[in-house]
């Protein structure tokens, strides 16, 4: 993964983190773009038959299909919660390169589910892997969710290494 941060990260890489969520943001959308022009809605083309699919849908929920029809919330959370991350990123002293980078790429998939419940009312889903995994999701998901996580490990980790650190002394 990165390396542990020992100091503060270089201001001048704070363009990082822009870059980050508009390439996430970008890719999510032209991914978007292509399906809607290609495929009606519920309609299904194997890639790997039994296995995985490009499948439209549009989820007017959150992660996983929960909460259904009650998007009228999710469009200012979201607003909220990329304003806090940009905040963060901008104004917070000790963020590091690995987090800035990590932190661009979750916001650019919440501005990509941000952007399509602006426009359709709803998520643009298509990637189905069948009978592995009951969810259809797209880029925006991927980019909340794996970057979730990699923050989340590296901030586990870099716990650890600073108790081994003060343990050590």
């Amino acid at each position: 993964m990165c390396k542990p941060r020992h100091r503060k990260a270089p201001t001048g890489k704070k363009w990082l983190y822009p870059v980050c969520a508009a390439t996430v943001l970008a890719l999510d959308q032209i991914t978007k773009i292509a399906i809607l022009s290609r495929l009606n809605l519920f309609e299904s083309i194997p890639l790997i038959p039994s296995f995985f699919h490009l499948t439209l849908i549009f989820n007017k929920g959150v992660s996983f299909g929960i909460l259904q029809n009650q998007s009228r919330w999710f469009v200012p959370l979201a607003c909220l919660v990329v304003a806090v991350i940009a905040g963060i990123v901008f104004f917070e002293e000790g963020i590091g390169l690995c987090e800035r980078i990590l932190l661009g790429i979750i916001t650019g998939g919440a501005l990509g589910n941000l952007a399509d419940r602006i426009v359709h009312g709803a998520v643009v889903d298509f990637i189905d892997f069948v009978g592995v995994w009951p969810y259809i999701f797209n880029v925006a998901d991927m980019a909340v969710v794996c970057g979730s996580l990699l923050l989340g490990l590296r901030i586990l980790s870099e716990g650890r290494i600073k108790e081994g650190k003060q343990g050590k002394h």
